[in-house]
């Protein structure tokens, strides 16, 4: 696996390399303005293969309550999001592998849950810009193996990683991240188990399946030529980012749980990598880590991969001891 996906990787950059250029996108992308942008270098955009919502984001999902809802193993991730005065929704990774986006509501908070498998990267944000709500889909373009978004209203090109426009009209712009976090769908019911959870979409896709088998443990991510993480980290440890400084998770389990830097991070064992086994439900336990501040309340984050942490954060700080 990890052989092929090093082939199919050098393949991949070749063909994205000799066609990084604005005027090969503007037939798919006629309404985007490419003339403003923060990419010094258009080489770093690749196809990832699919083309434009080839991966289709999901718009108005339906929820069932936890105590309804089968067919989900107990150790598989879910993305949780927890807002003040509403009902706790859960995500499952086993959509989100498929679909990438979705767009949602929480009481009057428009969200945007997003998960990148090639680098861990789960984040949800506030979908209110510049007083628009936007919508966002899958554009099938990749930065340092990070997807990269766009939104339907001003067909602007986002990071993921970094919740922040690259190409178009939003170029500069930063969305708001909210609190949430991955962690077991026994974890998301027990503690919630009047809360809700995202229904099975309608789509033909593989649910429960991980089509990147053993990515977490390959040598070299896929669709990335940058550097590697400093001190010796592997590039697809997993790190724990709050802001721009980054926790191996390695260190958060070895020790328990870490305080400093004016945040609590916990880790608790009990969930699957998603990007380990073919199946989600069997592969290894990552456990689920929390961050929260000093008056306890939780800190948005994000638990990605180390390579992508030194892609969009190369003046980062780690905290290594």
């Amino acid at each position: 696996m990890t052989r092929f996906l090093a082939f199919l990787t050098s393949l991949l950059l070749i063909a994205g390399l000799a066609t990084a250029n604005p005027s090969q996108w503007r037939h798919e992308w006629p309404e985007t303005n490419f003339q403003k942008t923060s990419i010094d270098n258009w080489s770093e955009i690749m196809s990832g293969g699919p083309p434009k919502d080839g991966i289709p984001a999901i718009d108005d999902p339906k929820f069932l309550r936890a105590g309804d809802k089968g067919g989900i193993a107990g150790n598989e991730p879910v993305i949780t999001v927890e807002i003040d005065g509403q009902t706790p929704r859960a995500y499952p990774i086993r959509y989100l592998t498929w679909h990438e986006i979705v767009n949602d509501q929480i009481g009057g908070i428009p969200v945007a849950v997003t998960f990148c498998p090639l680098c861990n990267s789960g984040i949800t944000f506030d979908r209110r810009v510049q007083g628009k709500v936007l919508s966002f889909g899958v554009s099938g373009k990749l930065r340092h193996s990070d997807m990269v978004m766009y939104d339907r209203e001003t067909q602007s090109w986002w990071q993921q990683a970094i919740g922040e426009g690259i190409v178009g009209q939003m170029t500069g712009v930063e969305l708001r991240q909210l609190p949430s976090w991955m962690e077991s769908w026994d974890q998301f019911r027990a503690r919630n188990p009047q809360g809700l959870v995202m229904a099975e979409p309608d789509f033909n896709r593989s649910y429960g399946r991980n089509p990147y088998q053993g990515y977490d443990s390959s040598a070299r991510p896929f669709l990335y030529n940058g550097e590697s993480p400093p001190h010796g980290i592997p590039p697809l440890e997993r790190v724990v980012r709050v802001g721009d400084r980054a926790w191996p998770l390695t260190r958060i389990r070895n020790e328990g749980g870490v305080r400093e830097a004016g945040v609590a991070i916990s880790w608790e064992k009990g969930q699957a990598s998603a990007l380990d086994h073919g199946t989600i439900a069997k592969g290894r336990d990552v456990g689920t880590v929390r961050v929260r501040d000093r008056q306890g309340r939780d800190v948005p984050h994000d638990v990605m991969f180390a390579f992508a942490f030194h892609a969009f954060w190369p003046n980062g700080t780690w905290m290594v001891r």
